[in-house]
């Protein structure tokens, strides 16, 4: 039986690993922002890396110009990937289902186990949600726009209903509920001051049980923001966007990129601008269903999509051009191993950030920590260009192709030239 075999290197879009790489650099520093450094204007810590102004004024650029922004970029990514797969299965006779399916079952195992590194993952999430892109497939290019444009206002709709009916809010409630019990029961913490004081002063293995807790609080934190239909929602527009070739016929789509540009601009700069209005102003009014937090809810669902579409039509029309594709190829190499560095990423911020490396926890603001998340990245373009010459996967990808393909796969460059 003829199977599915990885993308050669002539059949790669050097365009996505540009943008994947992009985003990458995105979630890094929004990462660091709500998940690393623990920073919080609320708590008014004092420190040399902490300036409380300049800080505050760059928070809010990052809710801005960030929040949602990249994590939109690699969903929209990602639908993008597995219509080409299935385009790719189709031109040569094959079925790819079972193999996109093995390749997910092995992105939930890597995912888990990332979760273990980082309860931020996205990997185990993307994973779980791309078994249930894979019906929408049958559906024409136009239902499944619509389908997409509804669940990304849908949140909208779940955040009225959640203020109006509490008990809809029952599913996260629980996971939070049992994150509190499991972190109980592994490490006697009772509060996030208590969680805090062991990221501080615990061990690694001390982590580790954390973060065994930290699964059930993640994915009650994203189903508690509606996660899941802004993600779906993404990977059915991607999945357009790959099916119909959208980019490679990019010139005969021009119109339709100066609108997405003109709509991210007029419309999702000024929804961005109340969105770190009620971000910065009234953060917990979100998470007590108050009114503010509805407003913060229409705010993202007019501005981050519509701003995150601009920035990669804005790269697209970039990338058209000598200088722009000369400049953005930077990104590539990253895009090109982005599991990897991702998951680079992620030790890094542990190490440098907690207790049981170098104990920054708290101590590092966003103009900071905005700097070194730029730093790390130029270093991850710098050792993933390296690596790139030499081999033809990064290690977890070469791993995971692996495992997809039911067969190791030549990880060396003058072995074979595919990806």
């Amino acid at each position: 039986m003829q199977t599915l075999t990885p993308v050669q290197t002539n059949e790669r879009e050097i365009f996505m690993d540009v943008l994947r790489g992009f985003a990458i650099l995105g979630i890094f520093i929004a990462n660091l922002g709500s998940g690393f450094t623990w920073y919080s204007e609320s708590a008014h810590l004092t420190g040399p890396m902490l300036l409380p102004e300049l800080d505050h004024k760059v928070k809010y650029l990052h809710e801005m110009f960030i929040e949602g922004k990249f994590y939109s970029i690699f969903s929209l990514l990602f639908g993008w990937g597995i219509a080409l797969q299935v385009k790719r299965g189709i031109a040569k006779g094959i079925d790819a289902i079972p193999t996109i399916k093995r390749r997910l079952v092995f992105m939930l195992l890597l995912g888990a186990i990332h979760l273990l590194i980082w309860p931020g993952d996205i990997v185990f999430f993307y994973a779980l949600l791309g078994f249930l892109l894979l019906p929408f497939r049958k559906f024409s290019d136009k239902t499944l726009l619509i389908s997409g444009a509804t669940l990304l206002l849908l949140p909208v709709v779940l955040y009225a209903a959640k203020m109006q009916w509490p008990f809809l809010n029952a599913p996260a409630g629980i996971l939070f509920e049992t994150g509190g019990a499991v972190d109980h029961a592994l490490n006697n913490t009772n509060s996030e001051a208590d969680f805090k004081n062991l990221l501080r002063n615990g061990n690694w293995w001390d982590v580790f049980k954390g973060h065994v807790a930290g699964f059930f609080f993640r994915y009650g934190y994203l189903i508690f923001v509606s996660r899941i239909p802004k993600v779906l929602g993404m990977f059915l527009i991607g999945y357009v966007v790959g099916r119909s070739d959208f980019y490679k016929n990019i010139l005969q789509h021009k119109k339709i990129l100066y609108g997405v540009i003109a709509f991210g601009l007029i419309v999702g700069l000024p929804a961005n601008y109340y969105l770190a209005y009620y971000m910065s102003w009234y953060e917990g009014d979100y998470f007590n269903l108050k009114i503010n937090g509805f407003y913060q809810t229409l705010a993202y669902a007019l501005g981050v999509v519509p701003l995150a579409m601009a920035y990669a039509a804005l790269l697209m029309f970039s990338f058209k051009t000598n200088a722009g594709k000369k400049i953005l190829s930077v990104f590539a190499p990253v895009g090109k191993m982005a599991f990897s560095n991702y998951i680079m990423q992620s030790l890094i911020g542990n190490f440098v950030f907690l207790g049981a490396g170098l104990g920054y926890l708290e101590k590092v603001g966003p103009v900071y920590f905005t700097l070194f998340g730029i730093a790390v990245f130029i270093i991850q373009v710098i050792i993933s260009t390296i690596w790139l010459k030499y081999f033809n996967y990064g290690p977890v990808e070469w791993l995971w192709r692996s495992a997809t393909y039911k067969k190791w796969q030549p990880m060396k460059k003058q072995s074979l030239s595919s990806i």
